[in-house]
């Protein structure tokens, strides 16, 4: 059951707190908490609960906010409540009246969290963040209104940059030996729990013939440099013990040994191990190194190989991500466990550009493997210019102009490399820790959220900081002033403010 809070929450001067004093207007989590619109997707997630059975589910507010807490912190689940219980400013980010000194939720309910708020809902709150902050300072956005009204067609307008990446999951890095050494070891302790309640019916217990099992695969895997044939005989033996293995476990089945005996995690455990011996052993017969839908983990069995050709990392294992980066702001457009071409979907994302700002781009900035002619044709028809020389020999001589406008498309696409360098070491996109696949799309998902939160942050701060700065340089010399004029006007045009509340005192 959802029961929405019919009181609104108080401003953060009059946040109860158990000592003397208020909160801040200028902390970061207070000025982050308004640039959220919680209410518009609150009846969203209220939909997925039962309005009359169950016990009342946390708030909207309370579920995003801890999510955004933990990444921007990049702390632990246990981690982040405990920081929102010793802090008052992410008690009021979460949409405490109070500050309270017992934990408001458990550390386990981040895990349903990330399951109930998925990845397209944490999008449509990305895209309604930024275009509302773009409107908000774009002076052209009366002119646009009436051009729609009298009919006529909108130009191209902005520059949108496309690229793809790779998240990587919390895996150990998968070896076809280290997988199949993995597989046996957990069928026989599949066998160790089947066999529990026939002790009496059957007297001997199956023979798994774990110990030699185990040298032979310390015997190749404590090597430094493995040859190829080495590495195929310890692989092939390997997938004869594991064959025993399941055929072992199928007698005991047989027999009147009972599932129900097996966890949940034993359960779909088996399923993958039945599908990694029917992999592998496919490999090693046909002399490949390759198998479609190649399973790398045992207990995340949706992670796949991702060829990246980077140096260093050539293969990754993870998700794809196809992402698109408007003035700075990210949006995370594609996500995939499998591998895919990121070519193909560029028509798609610049339709989503026209989505969201209600016209195309100007520009479409990319690299190489985007420019394809189907791709220069289609945006050739709509009036965009792709970034990049044009395809076929390259001419003999090359204009000085052509040259100028190459070098600033290549520097303007590097916005987004920097993006990916942010969500990757500020943040935990360069390792996902979340276990199911569609925890790991939120999680992902909230990464890039969280990086425009704090550029939209930042943005807010270096206004706040031009109260206390002139903004002509020949005036320095004069006795220090405030230029409030000058400084509102910024607030205004960024609707930071609203003057029509008279709520400067907020912000000031």
């Amino acid at each position: 059951m959802y029961r929405k809070e019919e009181q609104p929450l108080p401003p953060p001067e009059k946040f109860e707190l158990p000592f003397e004093g208020k909160l801040s207007p200028n902390n970061r989590w207070v000025i982050m908490a308004e640039l959220i619109p919680w209410d518009d997707f609150e009846e969203e997630c209220a939909k997925l609960f039962s309005a009359e059975k169950g016990a009342p589910a946390k708030l909207f507010r309370m579920a995003l906010g801890t999510l955004i807490i933990k990444e921007k912190l990049g702390t632990s689940d246990r981690e982040t409540i405990e920081q929102i219980r010793e802090n008052p400013y992410l008690q009021y980010f979460i949409g405490l009246n109070c500050y309270q000194q017992e934990p408001p939720l458990e550390s386990s309910m981040l895990v349903h969290f990330r399951k109930r708020i998925d990845g397209e809902l944490i999008n449509k709150i990305n895209k309604k963040i930024v275009k509302r902050e773009i409107d908000k300072s774009d002076k052209e956005v009366k002119k646009k209104d009436c051009l729609q009204e009298k009919g006529e067609k909108i130009k191209n307008k902005g520059k949108l940059v496309l690229d793809a990446t790779c998240a990587p999951a919390d895996i150990k890095y998968p070896t076809d030996l280290g997988i199949l050494n993995q597989a046996r070891i957990e069928t026989e302790r599949i066998i160790d729990n089947l066999y529990k309640p026939l002790r009496v019916k059957l007297r001997k217990k199956p023979r798994t013939s774990r110990k030699i099992a185990r040298k032979e695969y310390l015997k190749v895997a404590k090597k430094r440099k493995v040859s190829y044939q080495e590495r195929r005989k310890a692989i092939g033996k390997q997938l004869k013990y594991l064959k025993k293995n399941l055929g072992n476990i199928e007698d005991l089945i047989q027999a009147g040994a009972s599932q129900e005996n097996l966890s949940k995690r034993q359960k779909n455990c088996l399923e993958t191990i039945k599908k990694v011996y029917e992999q592998q052993q496919s490999m090693w017969e046909n002399k490949t190194q390759s198998v479609p839908q190649r399973i790398v983990s045992l207990t995340q069995r949706h992670i796949r190989p991702i060829v990246r050709g980077k140096a260093g990392k050539p293969i990754e294992f993870g998700a794809k991500l196809s992402v698109s980066c408007v003035d700075n702001y990210v949006f995370l457009d594609k996500i995939s466990w499998e591998n895919f071409n990121e070519s193909c979907h560029l028509k798609e994302q610049v339709e989503k550009y026209k989505e969201t700002f209600g016209y195309y781009p100007e520009s479409v900035h990319v690299d190489k493997i985007y420019r394809t002619r189907e791709n220069r044709n289609w945006c050739k028809e709509r009036g965009i210019r792709i970034s990049g020389p044009k395809l076929g020999r390259p001419p003999k001589n090359v204009s000085e102009e052509e040259k100028k406008q190459a070098h600033s498309d290549e520097c303007f696409r590097n916005a987004i490399e920097g993006k990916f360098g942010q969500a990757k070491r500020r943040f935990s996109l360069n390792l996902v820790m979340t276990k199911l696949p569609e925890t790991s799309i939120t999680s992902i998902a909230i990464t890039f959220l969280v990086v425009n939160l704090c550029k939209l942050l930042r943005q807010f701060l270096s206004l706040f900081l031009s109260l206390f700065t002139n903004n002509r340089t020949e005036e320095l010399i004069k006795p220090p002033f405030i230029n409030f004029d000058y400084t509102l006007n910024n607030f205004y045009v960024l609707k930071l403010i609203d003057l029509s509340e008279n709520s400067w005192s907020k912000v000031a």
